[in-house]
């Protein structure tokens, strides 16, 4: 039942950011940073948690669980560090993924190189 739920939240995010980019005039950037900032909310109202217990991947993985994972950083680090865990904490929680997108991208380019000249 997990992978039907992941399936089923994944495939609805996917078909709200399809619609956005079908029927509106927002660029893909406006609604990647929608999506983002829609996670943020969720897990700031604490929404978003429950729908990763149910969903798993299919809501972690998508921009909305990028979201989220920033909202997480920034709350534990302001339990622990205060008013510099706002600035801290996105950073922290974040930079193992950003990182890891930055290396693959790296190897990827590396390994593939561009035929245009």
């Amino acid at each position: 039942m997990e992978y039907v739920w992941a399936f089923l939240v994944g495939g609805a995010l996917c078909a709200v950011g399809q619609a956005l980019i079908d029927y509106t005039k927002l660029t893909p950037a406006r609604i990647l940073v929608s999506f983002v900032v829609a996670g943020v909310i969720l897990s700031g109202f604490g929404w978003y948690p429950k729908l990763i217990d149910l969903a798993g991947g299919g809501a972690s993985v998508p921009l909305t669980g990028f979201g989220h994972l920033l909202a997480e950083g920034v709350r534990k680090a302001v339990e622990e560090h205060g008013f510099l865990g706002i600035f801290l904490g996105g950073l922290t929680s974040a930079a193992g993924g950003i990182t890891a997108a930055m290396i693959f991208g790296l190897l990827t380019a590396v390994c593939f190189r561009s035929k245009d000249k």
